[in-house]
């Protein structure tokens, strides 16, 4: 039974409480439960130097530090918030509730006190853009709607705000459902690949964490899986609620598939065109998929013509093959998260002529071998800047099928020259993409700083929009 913010806030007082982590999604967190008078000790790896005001700002508000390499140290708690990042089975953590306190997160809170419908979205790829399109379309049909999970903003903190008929959109991580025993009403699981295996011991314990966002459904809530992924065809048997799927290559009892050149939906055995593939703004046959996921999530609650529309005009998530403007006929792609060549070659294969592509970064020494023979495929001219420009010019030259100018190489040092003499080579209707297949670390503290850098230089650039 869901308790209310307020009252399960109140049942926090007079307990001692610990938060790990003091960061984007646990800061909020540490300040909603001072402000309630909570008794709250951060804990975090980090030193007070290197927290800086963030730490002298908890401290104003009441809270007590635990700081430095032994921030896990004797955690006697009677309440533990772990941070999505952190392992639940710690020593540490282990320890702790041995000794009585409950070990629980952020999120966990936010599904038991959420007073309105849960969607949440996981998977391997995409689940940021489906989460995205999920909440875009819903707003644009007039919704309340709350983003929030990987993307946005922590919601706990808003949970005191929102209405029985609102909607809570999450982006979910693997290591955020891996001890939830709540799932969304909707829950969408976009695909699923080996991933975080570094965190993860096993592939099994990856995808058992993403089972937990439909395992604890009821049987009229609603799961959506892809169906041309191997795994998330297998977890429709698994699911206690009602099953969608969503294909390209089939077409489901119930879902939402490709027929030809348009998305189709199929329910109670009826089916009608929703949306053709030429209507969908931002490239690629992944964002395809990603729309169907949306669709199949949003059925009954969104018109079709909403749909349509939102798909004319949605220019992307920031950073991912982001329509960023159109100039002298020509269109220019952000793609600043592609920080692998394998996001690069997902990227590249978006567009159905051969690109200018803007490559290189700073060097993570992941090797280019795949890189080069799409690059020869797919790209037009070549600019490459950054550590690693030698590397991949090296890659593109040792393909198989790379001739001399084929693609057309120019090495430039400096990000900003890169940028302008991507743009001098434009001619109407040519594509611009930053897709760099490496980190940004030579020049930029992350790849979010990288992309919007490169807007800002493709929209100080003089000339006719179009």
């Amino acid at each position: 039974m869901s308790v209310t913010i307020h009252e399960y806030l109140a049942a926090l007082k007079g307990k001692r409480v610990a938060v790990m982590g003091i960061g984007v999604s646990n800061t909020p967190l540490v300040q909603l439960l001072l402000k309630t008078g909570i008794s709250v000790t951060a804990c975090d790896k980090k030193t007070m130097e290197q927290l800086g005001d963030e730490a002298e700002e908890l401290i104003s508000l009441g809270a007590e530090l635990r700081l430095g390499k032994d921030y896990l140290r004797d955690l006697t708690e009677d309440v533990i918030f772990r941070t999505p990042g952190m392992r639940p089975d710690l020593p540490e953590l282990l320890r702790a509730k041995e000794r009585g306190s409950v070990v629980t997160s952020e999120m966990e809170a936010f599904f038991e006190v959420c007073p309105c419908t849960l969607i949440g979205v996981t998977g391997s790829d995409g689940k940021t853009t489906t989460t995205t399109l999920i909440a875009e379309m819903l707003r644009s049909e007039g919704k309340r709607v709350h983003l929030g999970g990987n993307i946005g903003r922590p919601l706990l903190s808003d949970a005191g705000g929102m209405k029985h008929g609102d909607f809570a959109v999450l982006e979910l991580s693997s290591f955020q459902l891996m001890t939830m025993e709540r799932s969304p009403h909707i829950a969408v699981v976009t695909n699923l690949a080996p991933n975080h295996l570094d965190m993860h011991t096993s592939m099994e314990e990856y995808i058992a964490a993403k089972e937990n966002i439909f395992t604890h459904q009821k049987k009229n809530d609603i799961a959506i899986f892809n169906g041309d992924n191997e795994i998330t065809r297998g977890f429709a048997k698994k699911a206690p609620g009602r099953v969608r799927l969503f294909s390209r290559f089939t077409e489901p009892e119930e879902g939402v598939f490709l027929r030809g050149d348009t998305i189709w939906s199929r329910r109670g055995g009826k089916e009608r065109a929703v949306l053709p593939v030429s209507g969908i703004l931002i490239p690629g046959m992944h964002n395809v998929e990603n729309y169907m996921a949306a669709i199949a999530a949003t059925e009954g609650l969104v018109r079709d013509e909403t749909v349509r529309s939102l798909a004319a005009s949605f220019p992307g998530v920031e950073h991912r093959i982001e329509l960023v403007r159109k100039l002298g006929g020509a269109a220019y792609y952000n793609d600043s998260i592609a920080s692998s060549p394998s996001r690069t070659i997902a990227g590249l294969r978006s567009f159905p002529d051969k690109v200018i592509l803007i490559a290189g970064g700073y060097d993570k020494h992941i090797p280019f071998d795949v890189l080069g023979p799409e690059v020869v495929r797919h790209v037009k001219t070549l600019v490459l800047t950054g550590s690693t420009a030698e590397k991949i010019r090296e890659s593109v030259e040792k393909a198989p099928e790379y001739r001399e100018g084929k693609p057309k190489i120019i090495m430039i040092p400096e990000f900003d020259e890169a940028v302008k003499t991507a743009a001098g080579e434009a001619k109407p209707g040519d594509t611009v993409i930053l897709s760099p297949a490496c980190a940004s670390f030579d020049r930029f503290k992350n790849f979010a700083q990288r992309g919007e850098h490169f807007k800002k230089l493709v929209q100080e650039m003089g000339g006719s929009e179009t």
